[in-house]
């Protein structure tokens, strides 16, 4: 049996990241991730309703929407598979949460503040180099140049990352570490080394859960391995089905080099249509 909870669960992403009691450790993840660019002190939980609505299968996508001390929005996202239009979704709700700062009254000019979007991956982003962290900034295409620091999405593939503990160097990279391998993890390591390690195992401890929590952790445990079976049935069903295209194609070249050789033979379009089941204007382009 697991000690730790599945961060790639609802109730266990949340719990990490998404409650007052424990938000030091988002503000801890975030300046590990944002390291010598920001120095975040406090945060402040928004609510993520206000988010567009979107239509589709929320039961792997999990969101924590919260502002700093200085009014930088940070949208932080689990999701454990590939969706359809997965990038114009991140760039929409960035868009609405730089868009809704616009509604603080007449005396309001354009003075934005950064909005970031971090989105953890449990799944390889397509057409895009495969590598644990992908920064999309605004920047001139020719000079790169940076022309706004005031959108910025950070996409962190999870199946990329692929270090042992003793391997990690940054504490981004041990932050990354445990939430990967959290499930499976019999002790919490780098305690010695971030005190903040030590309050991360205290929270994700399930023995310390409560009779409600482990209630909802199981059921949200539930949907997250119902989606796993349901991804891999997908990948399989999409395997059987190439296949059976590629062995029909290989099928059909057969069908037309033995048309090709017994035309050369001189037999009849009707004879060859009978052996090899190709139509008359099939055989004749041979």
């Amino acid at each position: 049996m697991a000690k730790f909870i599945n961060p790639f669960t609802d109730v266990g992403f949340k719990k990490i990241f998404g409650q007052e009691v424990s938000k030091d450790l988002l503000i801890d993840f975030l300046n590990d991730l944002l390291v010598d660019e920001k120095s975040i002190t406090d945060i402040t939980f928004l609510d993520k309703e206000i988010l567009p609505e979107y239509m589709g299968d929320r039961g792997v996508i999990y969101d924590i929407y919260c502002t700093t001390e200085n009014g930088e929005q940070f949208i932080v996202e689990m999701q454990n598979r590939q969706q359809v239009n997965f990038r114009e979704r991140a760039l929409y709700y960035l868009s609405h949460a730089v868009s809704r700062q616009g509604e603080k009254g007449a005396d309001w000019r354009f003075n934005l503040k950064a909005v970031y979007g971090v989105f953890f991956m449990n799944f390889r982003l397509e057409n895009m180099p495969h590598k644990l962290r992908t920064d999309i900034v605004l920047s001139d295409r020719d000079t790169h140049e940076q022309f706004s620091d005031k959108l910025r999405f950070i996409f962190i593939e999870l199946p990329s990352f692929r270090k042992e503990e003793e391997e990690c160097v940054t504490d981004f990279e041990r932050w990354i570490y445990v939430l990967k391998n959290m499930e499976t993890l019999n002790r919490m390591p780098f305690k010695a080394r971030k005190s903040v390690f030590e309050k991360l195992e205290k929270i994700v401890d399930i023995a310390s859960l409560s009779k409600e929590e482990r209630m909802k952790y199981d059921e949200s445990i539930k949907v997250y391995r119902d989606s796993l079976v349901t991804m891999e049935f997908a990948e399989q069903k999409g395997r059987a089905e190439g296949l059976a295209e590629g062995m029909a194609k290989g099928k059909a070249e057969e069908r037309r080099i033995i048309a090709g050789q017994l035309k050369r033979m001189g037999m009849s379009f009707d004879a060859i249509r009978e052996v090899t089941g190709l139509s008359d204007s099939e055989i004749d382009k041979l």
